[in-house]
This record gives C-alpha cells, sequence and structure tokens, in this order.
C-alpha cells in the first residue's frame, strides 16, 4: 500500500476547501482522486481550470479521449470514474468497453476519434499519416486536433496522479478487459 491517505477538508489549505465545497455540491461527493490533488495548495485549482477549459469538443467526444487514454495508462480509477460518466453521457456500458480498447464500431466519428487518442498515447504524438487522415475524413478539423491532443494531456495527468499514488476507487469498478491495450 502507498503511503497515501485521501486528504479530508481538515488536511487541507484554505483555499481548497472552496473547492472540495463546489465539488460536493456538484457532483455529491469530493472523488478521491480531486481530494489527492489537495496534498498540493496550487494543484486543485490549477488543474480544474485545464480540465475546464473551453474545448471544440461535446461532452460524449471527452469521454471517447477520456475512456482511450485511461485504458492505455493503466488507471484503474479513471477506468471507473469514466465508465460512469460516460454513461451518464449516453454510452452504454458495452460502448465505453469498446472505447477503452481503443475503437468504437458503433459510430463512425467516434472510431475516428478512438483510434487517434490510442495511437496519439500509446507512441507518445508519433502517429501515422493514415491514423490522422481518418481523423479529418470523418469531419474533425485541426482546431479539434489540438483539442484532442489537450485533452490527452489533461487525462494522462490525473491518470499519471493516481498510478502514483493509488488512492482508493471511489467509483464502480470497470468492467476487467480481456485483452490487453497497447
Amino acid at each position: 500500500m502507498r503511503p497515501f491517505n485521501v486528504p479530508t477538508r481538515n488536511d487541507i489549505k484554505e483555499q481548497n476547501k472552496k473547492i472540495f465545497d463546489d465539488l460536493e455540491s456538484k457532483v455529491g461527493f469530493v472523488p478521491n482522486i480531486y481530494a489527492t490533488y489537495a496534498y498540493s495548495e496550487h494543484a486543485p485549482a490549477r488543474y480544474l481550470a485545464f480540465a475546464n477549459g473551453k474545448t471544440s469538443l461535446n461532452n460524449k467526444e471527452k469521454e471517447v479521449i477520456n475512456l482511450v487514454v485511461s485504458q492505455v495508462n493503466g488507471c484503474t480509477y479513471c477506468q471507473a470514474a469514466h465508465t460512469a460518466i460516460g454513461k451518464m453521457n449516453g454510452f452504454t456500458e458495452e460502448q465505453t468497453i469498446e472505447l477503452r480498447k481503443g475503437h468504437a464500431s458503433f459510430n463512425g466519428k467516434f472510431d475516428a476519434l478512438a483510434k487517434l487518442s490510442k495511437a496519439v498515447a500509446v507512441n507518445r504524438g508519433k502517429i501515422s499519416d493514415t491514423v490522422l487522415e481518418n481523423f479529418f475524413n470523418a469531419g474533425y478539423t485541426k482546431e479539434n486536433l489540438v483539442d484532442v491532443i489537450v485533452n490527452i494531456g489533461e487525462k494522462a495527468t490525473t491518470n499519471f496522479l493516481h498510478n502514483v499514488t493509488d488512492v482508493p476507487v471511489d467509483f464502480p469498478a470497470a468492467p476487467e478487459l480481456t485483452e490487453t491495450v497497447s
């Protein structure tokens, strides 16, 4: 077990208490991963500004990216959280599983997005021309491409935080995949 307990409201700096209160009112609780950011005086506000910034992507598209990247990075916390959030945004459980595998047979545009996201995450941005061409042929723009890459970076930040701290997952566990995704 890693030596990281989940910080409580009593353990954090004053400026983070408002963030805890906001999360509590919007989400109904403070997710453990957000509480973990509060080990730093500045990280919660900085991360939330990054994560909640304006983007050309809609919520379903962001969840496609979040599911793919969390699987590539092996983050059980984010796999669980984004399976739940993906369902809240209209995906079925079967679709969230497929997205975590890096494709979407149920939607051609999401398929191109999932494949691009997986290629970027796995290959650290060094993707094939074919993957990029398929993304653009699906109707995405260069603005969307930049926003996808920013979203991948944002999600990887949380994936890495959880993978290092291993704080308890406070969402229903995501289904186990029967195959390795890389």
